[in-house]
């Protein structure tokens, strides 16, 4: 996996950094604290295995980490296409958080998501579904809410 597993913890080291800087190329798109970090890496690598594909974030050097556009890109229209196949309410409650932050990243870098990925005649079927069922939502409202919860959050995310 792409991801260094060593994020540094504070209170740890002597005169470390407050925040950590996800970059693409010349470009900051995230500054979060020490632990938001730690916590978002964490959660990179979970997401990587689940989708079965590298995220295309770097390691943290020096409280610095390069995003790879293309396959970041990749990474984030997996995962998209993930979540909407899952219909497990915890699962899907589980993974929003994380999810909206990614498309933070995206939108800051100019990428352009591809929602149309997660169309179910493209995509094949559910995939661990929740007992009993919930309802389905239709496939605008589900692309709007997260849309929604990805904007709510960019406006606490620092540059």
């Amino acid at each position: 996996m792409s991801v260094a597993h060593d994020v540094g913890r504070y209170d740890q080291q002597e005169e470390a950094a407050l925040s950590q800087y996800f970059d693409m190329g010349d470009q900051t798109l995230w500054n979060p604290s020490n632990g938001a970090s730690r916590l978002f890496i964490g959660q990179v690598n979970v997401y990587e295995a689940e989708v079965g594909l590298p995220s295309g974030i770097g390691p943290m050097k020096a409280d610095e980490c390069q995003i790879d556009p293309t396959t970041f890109t990749a990474f984030v229209d997996a995962l998209l296409a993930w979540h909407r196949r899952t219909s497990h309410v915890v699962m899907t409650a589980l993974s929003e958080g994380f999810i909206a932050t990614v498309l933070v990243l995206a939108e800051r870098a100019g990428i352009e998501v591809n929602w149309q990925s997660v169309d179910f005649a493209e995509g094949g079927a559910l995939k661990d579904v929740q007992v009993p069922t919930v309802p389905d939502s239709a496939e605008g409202a589900w692309a709007a809410a997260l849309q929604q919860k990805s904007r709510e959050l960019g406006r606490f995310m620092v540059t």
